[in-house]
């Protein structure tokens, strides 16, 4: 067989192939028989990215990962080496002397070269999100090889399956370590010096800190006959210095485990992922998007690891300055799609502040830590530590930076986590103690004015403008100090503070406006210039506290959001993300998917990305949250629960005349199933887990029937125009359907608008 003819039979043998060789193919089992039918398991299938051509970068290629160790392949230096860049979520700097971006710096690991006879002529790779495993061929000058790999799940090891053809039976593997030092260069000082240089043994790549402790990353292979299986990983300790044993462990036994069982475990945890939650619409980029920003963030993080940093489980390899977990925004945005998808199991926010909420005192000055008090810096590590001498600064000194409000806006993710599952141990436990202390931080600094309003002193509006009474700290504090009273009210607890939380919520000035454009920056600072970041529009979305069907809140809405939209010139991919959310909430869906497709058609240019994998750079910088949080901006597009009405397909696109969606999770801990089809609201169906009061904005034409899911009949009451009340007790499940129909109430991939090309490399 000739060159040409046989690249041809390996680009079509790729999906069976690259899904054999870690698993069927190597124990010579026949490939599983699945169901005839399953939406889940369909849908995540036709998201699947794919390669066509090989990858070059961090920007274009494949990755892997399980929350903790991260993999990415693509082109090695040299046109016969594949490069595997491994990185781990865990891996940081120790020397706390220097502010975290430095001294707590995520470092660098290293990556795998397998080293080929030929040069690479093509690849055919696929991504199969549903099982977390990267599969196919790659072909040479001298022959081609049939591969599968996995972050897997459990273990945390990377399995690399190899089975060669003739020509390339010798392909080998290596190790080659990058340098442990920070890769930001702002405020580096000049006494920093890079880690000791690494220990090499066979194997294994053992790499020491300074600070004490270090990391090692392990690999072995196994064979049986011509097929072959590396086990990679990345082993952390500090202080102590088990890293090495640990690494070498976990790869011995992962060789020693029966691989198909292994493969097995690992399909089954991702296969139970993808079918808590169901999206489908007829906008096949956008669903394939939204599907793979799923995939991403549940490779990205885990409730009981590290909050995500800038770069997840992934090292972008060319000198980014982004090395540690940014909280003035980044984090805040990544994580209300786990809510919605309805993931607590990757809700690191949360245990983050349960588990080291005490660290946030240092970032607090030192003038007013009184041991009631907590602000939280940025950059940090994932520990909540600022490292250095780092603090929020102080409001009205040359001291104020733009950090006052981090900590209130990242324990808003909290209490969404709280309103969507109503927990009350999270809010007795985690929100409520902790939100307390962090407005005792503002509450140093309040004054009354002649006017008896509660004023603020200059703070910064994020990434804009100095200002008194800034905006988005005001938004911040008026959403904690009526929290913190109803939390109170909610856990029974006889609080003193209530009056005092109350009275500030009460006092608290207006936000200052003008009569054209609507919120101001703060008292006399208007919006200028054209603003990426929607620090003055915070109480507009996520803090939702205008509320749209009042006619007062949406002229203010309306004023200020068109007044930030008219000029997008420095608009970022998250942007647009947060322009897409606040026209859903704003009855504006045309809007809303016009901001989304900008977005997903690669419109953001200049100097950002979003690139042909669905990462996002801005300058050689990995900011991971721009996808993610355009997954959240589709959601809210198809399901809204804010306000105490929970509304079914709120903002769809007329163009989307057919969705199905099942196990979305909304506010009140609602579980919900609805199905539109032919431009109308064909069922809609809510689980109560909670036995929270249910106002519903159905969204369907004429009389209804409600019933529960035995079909008898649910008693309710109308509550506005499209709305009914419907009581249900904690467990109980109501279905709402046009009058005299029982539609099929099963998620569906609904008929899609047109051809839409793969995400990765495709052609």
């Amino acid at each position: 067989m000739d060159a040409v003819s046989r690249r041809t039979v390996l680009r079509s043998a790729t999906v069976v192939a690259g899904a054999a060789a870690f698993g069927g193919l190597w124990a010579r089992a026949a490939p599983p028989v699945l169901a005839a039918a399953d939406p889940h398991r369909d849908v995540a299938a036709d998201a699947r990215m794919r390669w066509r051509r090989l990858p070059e970068n961090w920007q274009e290629g494949p990755f892997l990962a399980n929350g903790y160790l991260g993999a990415q392949v693509y082109a090695g230096t040299a046109p016969q080496v594949l490069k595997v860049m491994l990185s781990h979520t865990q891996v940081q700097d120790q020397r706390i002397q220097w502010e975290a971006g430095i001294g707590l710096s995520r470092l660098p690991i290293g990556y795998l070269t397998l080293t080929f006879a030929g040069a690479i002529t093509a690849v055919d790779w696929t991504l199969d999100l549903y099982n977390a495993e990267l599969g196919g061929t790659i072909t040479t000058t001298r022959g081609s090889v049939a591969f599968s790999a996995v972050v897997h799940n459990d273990l945390g090891v990377l399995l690399f399956s190899l089975t060669p053809g003739a020509g390339e039976a010798g392909a080998a593997w290596a190790f080659q370590p990058l340098e442990s030092a920070t890769t930001r260069t702002v405020r580096k000082p000049p006494e920093y010096v890079a880690n000791p240089a690494p220990e090499i043994g066979d194997g294994y790549c053992a790499q020491p800190m300074l600070a004490g402790g270090g990391y090692t990353t392990a690999w072995r292979e196994r064979a049986i006959g011509s097929r072959r299986l590396l086990a990679a990983t990345v082993a952390y300790s500090f202080p102590g210095t088990t890293h090495t044993a640990a690494a070498l462990d976990a790869v011995r036994k992962a060789l020693a485990a029966n691989p198909d069982a292994l493969l097995a475990r690992h399909r089954r945890w991702w296969n139970d992922y993808h079918r808590r939650s169901f999206v489908s619409v007829p906008d096949k980029q956008v669903q394939r998007f939204y599907w793979i920003q799923l995939y991403k963030i549940a490779a990205a993080t885990r409730a009981d690891g590290p909050v995500v940093s800038e770069w997840g489980p992934w090292f972008p390899e060319v000198g980014n300055s982004w090395t540690a977990v940014w909280w003035n925004l980044n984090v805040q945005v990544t994580y209300p799609i786990v809510n919605s998808s309805n993931h607590p199991e990757l809700d690191a926010v949360t245990e983050t502040f349960r588990r080291d909420h005490a660290n946030l005192e240092v970032s607090v000055p030192p003038a007013f830590r009184d041991g009631d008090t907590y602000a939280l810096s940025h950059p940090g590590d994932w520990r909540l530590r600022p490292g250095g001498t780092r603090s929020v600064g102080v409001p009205g000194t040359t001291s104020k930076t733009d950090q006052t409000g981090n900590l209130l806006w990242g324990l808003h993710n909290v209490w969404l986590a709280y309103r969507h599952h109503m927990d009350r141990r999270v809010l007795r436990d985690v929100l409520y103690p902790t939100l307390a202390k962090a407005l005792n931080f503002y509450r140093h600094f309040l004054f009354t004015g002649p006017d008896g309003f509660l004023h603020l002193p200059l703070t910064r509006s994020p990434e804009y403008a100095d200002a008194a009474d800034c905006t988005y700290d005001l938004s911040l504090i008026r959403w904690a100090a009526r929290t913190l009273a109803d939390s109170a009210r909610i856990l029974c607890l006889d609080e003193p503070r209530v009056p005092m939380w109350r009275e500030i919520a009460a006092k608290l000035v207006p936000y200052h406006e003008d009569p054209a454009n609507g919120v101001l920056i703060g008292d006399g600072v208007p919006l200028a210039a054209s603003h990426r970041h929607f620090s003055h529009l915070l109480w507009l979305y996520p803090l939702r506290e205008k509320v749209w069907d009042r006619a007062d809140d949406r002229d203010v809405m309306t004023r200020t959001f068109r007044h930030w939209s008219a000029d997008q010139t420095a608009w970022h991919g998250y942007s647009y993300a947060a322009a897409s959310s606040m026209s859903s909430v704003m009855d504006a869906p045309e809007e809303a998917l016009r901001y989304l497709k900008f977005f997903l058609d690669r419109n953001v240019v200049a100097d950002t990305e979003l690139t042909a994998n669905t990462m996002y750079r801005e300058g050689s910088n990995f900011a991971i949250e721009s996808p993610i949080t355009a997954a959240q901006s589709v959601v809210d597009m198809l399901l809204q629960g804010s306000g105490g009405v929970l509304k079914v397909f709120p903002a769809v696109s007329a163009t989307w005349r057919d969705a199905s969606i099942a196990g979305l999770r909304a506010e009140g801990a609602f579980l919900v199933d609805a199905s539109r089809r032919d431009g109308a609201t064909e069922f809609v169906r809510v689980r109560s887990e909670a036995g929270e009061p249910l106002v519903l904005q159905h969204g369907v034409t004429g009389d209804v029937d409600v019933r529960d899911e035995h079909g008898r009949r649910l008693p309710w009451r109308p509550a506005g125009p499209g709305r009914i009340a419907i009581g249900l007790r904690r467990g109980g499940t109501a279905v709402v359907t046009p009058r005299g129909t029982r539609p099929d109430q099963a998620p569906r991939d609904v008929p899609a608008l047109g051809p839409a090309p793969a995400w990765g490399l495709p052609g």
